[in-house]
């Protein structure tokens, strides 16, 4: 068994990556593509449906080529971008509008009507999730209201509506599919319900003839169609990304977290089978289903994290490449007094405010391009003690936080981390734990483990603790600074 390979398929927000496992956890290939990104207007964001296919196809192809053949893979997994929503015609199979991505934030005004109107307790209180841009439901109902040929498809019956892993998984298969996890993502499936909610449904106004079968993150869920890679494979996982990484950290039992710091940031307490109810503006997900019982988990979400140390770099001219950030954040002692509230796409839990903008504070003659970078990566472990202060306010306290992603390979900010939230940060040897979540999902679909559990004690490896440091007189400043800062926007 430690033998059989496991293809993952993780269709990000920037980019699309294919990796072979081995059943031990041994990464035999990688092949990854750039995704363009679209930004038609300020707050929009899109990408070209097609172009997600053709580049997922094409690094499964060249992730198979590397390894022998697609005789030998056992089971595919995807993990996907959540939230992004894809239509498409179910006939042709041809996309018909770019997919909105989950940082868009055109359906403000549309989120807002509804709270004004008296939705948003009850929407909570069924889904797990607030009213906001941020979620499936309200882009869905905007490309039936905007988009000419979303529309003519409702009508005549062949309009498909999906979020990501739905949209591959029909141009592998040719099945209209979406897992609980991502199901959970879109305010259409209520957290104890088996399926889509027609009252939800009528409230957002999205047509329940679009939405696929709801289905298990693992199990027998459909065959790839031989043409894609030259033999017929089982798809045997789907899953959200942050959903995916929570399994690949480990966080099977209830209490764990962790968080992974990629575009945004994402927090993921495990709950077990209690639905979450937050007080605090967290949200309510399902974090797996395995033979139609849900497992359940506490999230907060930060929409801005490595997307910042982009802006930096690209928009700014301030960093040449994201891992300098780390060298000239120890090249200063502090940041300076500077503060940097990175609301790029507004701000996300638990403030919930989509019409937040970015703020750079506390500038003077002597601040530097050090102190700036400095403060972006401040802000990152600031956004998170914000949400370890909701998730202790809702019974969910951290006495640990996993963290991975990509920008979680800095060092001082995983330092930085264990500071601000004087707990210990551990952080696994491979941070690829989105794409070892599904693939543990996979084989678990497959047959070659018999519980999640058996599949991380065969797949995890190594890890390394972060613990704190720093003084507490000089974390509370800095966290009086960014509250002036937030509270100032």
């Amino acid at each position: 068994m430690p033998d059989a390979q496991i293809l993952v398929l993780d269709a990000g927000t920037t980019s699309t990556r294919a990796m072979m496992f081995t059943a031990d956890g041994r990464l035999r290939a990688m092949a990854q593509r750039a995704i363009t990104q679209h930004y038609p207007r300020p707050g929009w964001v899109e990408h070209d449906p097609e172009e997600l296919w053709q580049t997922a196809l094409a690094v499964l192809r060249d992730a198979v080529a590397a390894t022998g053949g697609a005789q030998a893979i056992a089971a595919i997994g995807i993990a996907n971008q959540r939230e992004t929503v894809v239509a498409w015609d179910r006939g042709s199979g041809a996309p018909l509008a770019r997919a909105i991505v989950w940082q868009d934030r055109r359906t403000a005004d549309h989120c807002a009507q509804l709270r004004a109107a008296g939705h948003e307790a009850a929407v909570q209180a069924a889904t797990g999730l607030v009213l906001d841009p941020y979620f499936s439901a309200t882009k869905m109902r905007w490309l039936l209201d905007h988009d000419a040929a979303v529309a003519a498809a409702a009508r005549a019956g062949r309009l498909a509506l999906g979020t990501v892993e739905s949209w591959l998984a029909f141009r592998l298969t040719g099945a209209v599919l979406s897992d609980a996890g991502n199901a959970s993502r879109t305010s259409l499936l209520p957290l104890a319900g088996a399926g889509w909610d027609a009252g939800l449904c009528d409230l957002f106004g999205v047509p329940m003839a679009a939405l696929g079968e709801v289905v298990d993150c693992a199990g027998p869920l459909a065959m790839v169609k031989p043409q894609w890679l030259g033999a017929a494979v089982p798809l045997a996982a789907l899953a959200g990304d942050q959903q995916a990484a929570t399994i690949g950290q480990g966080c099977l039992r209830p209490g764990e977290v962790k968080a992974t710091y990629g575009t945004g940031a994402f927090v993921l307490a495990n709950m077990g089978a209690m639905v979450p109810h937050s007080a605090h503006r967290l949200l309510g997900t399902v974090l797996y289903q395995l033979g139609g019982e849900r497992h359940y988990a506490l999230e907060g979400s930060i929409f801005v994290a490595g997307s910042l140390m982009q802006w930096l770099r690209d928009a700014m001219g301030l960093i040449a490449e994201p891992c300098e950030s780390a060298r000239l954040a120890a090249s200063v002692a502090d940041s300076g007094g500077v503060v940097i509230v990175p609301a790029l796409s507004g701000l996300g839990a638990p403030h919930w405010r989509p019409e937040a903008r970015a703020a750079i504070t506390g500038m003077s003659f002597a601040t530097t391009r050090a102190h700036v970078v400095r403060a972006a990566l401040e802000a990152m472990a600031c956004q998170t003690f914000d949400l370890a202060e909701a998730f202790a306010g809702d019974g969910a306290g951290w006495t640990a936080l996993r963290i991975d992603g990509g920008m979680s390979a800095n060092d001082w900010m995983a330092q930085d981390l264990a500071d601000m939230l004087a707990v210990p940060v551990e952080r696994p040897d491979g941070i690829e734990t989105t794409a070892l979540g599904a693939a543990m999902l996979a084989g678990l679909g497959a047959g070659l483990f018999g519980s999640l559990a058996e599949a991380h004690a065969a797949m995890r490896g190594d890890t390394r603790r972060f613990t704190p440091r720093l003084a507490d007189a000089h974390r509370m400043a800095r966290l009086a600074r960014w509250h002036h800062a937030l509270a100032n926007l």
